[in-house]
């Protein structure tokens, strides 16, 4: 039998709280459910249907290895809630992690992307089962139902039947400020998120170091409002010092405990390239100027890193950009491992740059490196172009203007265009 549709639930969730009564809110014990005729039960269904289109919405990562990382790690915070805990990883670049009423955990690969040890991200996601423990959002409706914002967080709870939670950024920062849940709230969350990550045995330091590169983030973007995160969680230097005080407090009582960075960068490395070409999409290029340099700070991967460094500064594209790509590219590959791409980013810069001669040297190491690229023919009618222009300027040592005012357009004209049945991805 097919489910109602959403504005079914938001109609019946409406009118069921237009006559019940403010009751004391109790967390949510293991295992345990709604009455079906309570106005908890209502909120749920309307998120079960949001939660039914996020996982067919293609923007889900079903890695089975990261999966099951993300899972160990919800279960060592809260083995009791262990099996209540629904979850999902979505592939988005912005920083979240939500918990819906009914148990649906979204975590986002921006998230994954900037904590740097397991203690980071086991403290975001205890923070968010500490919302959910409390019936947070629960409360949260019940405070909102009598007042003009209540229909507006139904219409926008309709919209999200139809986008998920992870759709349009303009719908996300709606509900992150019509769901926004109170300072008391939060500090709640602080609190739940911290003491959970204590007991599992995590470095609660790490609790304040997120938030303030989070911080540092935001304060150098360019578009700031993309920070969704904010619009729900008023995080501030305030917020960090007091996470600060309290991991001062317990490491005075002779507690410590481990970040699990090893771990974190082998469970998430192999995802971590797809996760910084999303980021660089954004094109907030001073936020992701960050991100890429709290990733540095961990040593891992720096051949890949500089890549993306590289990447930054290409597709940024100011003055004296081309000249600090270039060294980024040649700083990739001065590692023993880095992304093959490296070498054609340098060859199409080097062209550009009419080094003609490094431009084929780095397209000639790009194909033996990688003999299964998937523009390896472009790359060969690269080197047989340039070739070409050799013997052109051999036979007509003044120059052919024609040919290198065609030579010079490539890059922003022809790069894009099929040759041989393949297109270069670049």
């Amino acid at each position: 039998m097919k489910s109602k549709p959403a504005y079914l639930w938001i109609l019946a969730l409406w009118l069921i709280c237009l006559s019940c009564a403010t009751t004391q809110v109790q967390d949510i014990k293991p295992g345990e459910k709604p009455a079906l005729e309570s106005d908890e039960a209502g909120l749920w269904m309307a998120m079960d249907d949001i939660e039914a289109n996020l996982k067919t919405s293609g923007r889900i990562e079903h890695d089975p290895d990261l999966n099951a990382y993300v899972k160990k790690i919800l279960c060592k915070l809260q083995p009791d809630y262990c099996n209540d805990i629904r979850y999902v990883i979505v592939q988005t670049p912005h920083f979240n992690a939500s918990m819906a009423p009914n148990g649906f955990m979204q975590v986002w690969t921006g998230l994954m992307l900037r904590a740097q040890n397991e203690a980071q991200l086991a403290y975001v996601l205890g923070h968010e089962m500490g919302h959910y423990q409390r019936r947070h959002s629960l409360k949260q409706w019940r405070t909102i139902r009598n007042t003009s914002s209540a229909l507006i967080f139904l219409q926008i709870v309709a919209a999200g039947a139809g986008v998920g939670f992870a759709g349009d950024i303009a719908y996300l920062v709606a509900m992150a400020g019509i769901f926004a849940y109170s300072r008391d709230m939060e500090r709640e969350a602080d609190d739940f998120g911290f003491e959970f990550m204590a007991d599992a045995g995590y470095d609660f330091h790490e609790a304040a170091n997120i938030w303030q590169a989070l911080i540092e983030e935001r304060d150098a973007a360019d578009q700031p409002d993309q920070f969704i995160l904010f619009a729900s969680h008023p995080t501030s230097s305030e917020r960090v010092n007091t996470l600060r005080k309290m991991a001062d407090h317990l490491e005075s009582q002779g507690r410590y405990g481990e970040s699990y960075q090893r771990e974190y960068l082998d469970a998430t490395g192999p995802f971590r390239a797809k996760w910084l070409k999303n980021e660089l999409r954004k094109r907030d290029f001073a936020a992701s100027q960050v991100v890429l340099k709290h990733l540095f700070n961990t040593g891992d991967r720096p051949g890949e890193l500089h890549y993306y460094q590289g990447e930054l500064y290409r597709m940024r594209a100011q003055e004296g950009d081309v000249e600090k790509a270039i060294a980024s590219y040649q700083k990739a590959l001065s590692h023993e491992k880095y992304p093959p791409a490296a070498l054609r980013s340098l060859g199409l810069l080097f062209w550009k740059a009419r080094k003609f001669e490094d431009a084929k040297d780095s397209f000639n190491n790009y194909l033996v490196v990688n003999p299964d690229a998937p523009d390896y023919e472009m790359i060969k009618s690269y080197l047989e172009e340039l070739q070409q222009n050799d013997q052109k300027q051999r036979d007509y040592p003044a120059g052919n203007r024609f040919f290198t005012e065609r030579l010079c357009a490539l890059h922003t004209g022809r790069a894009g265009q099929k040759r041989h049945g393949r297109r270069l991805q670049y």
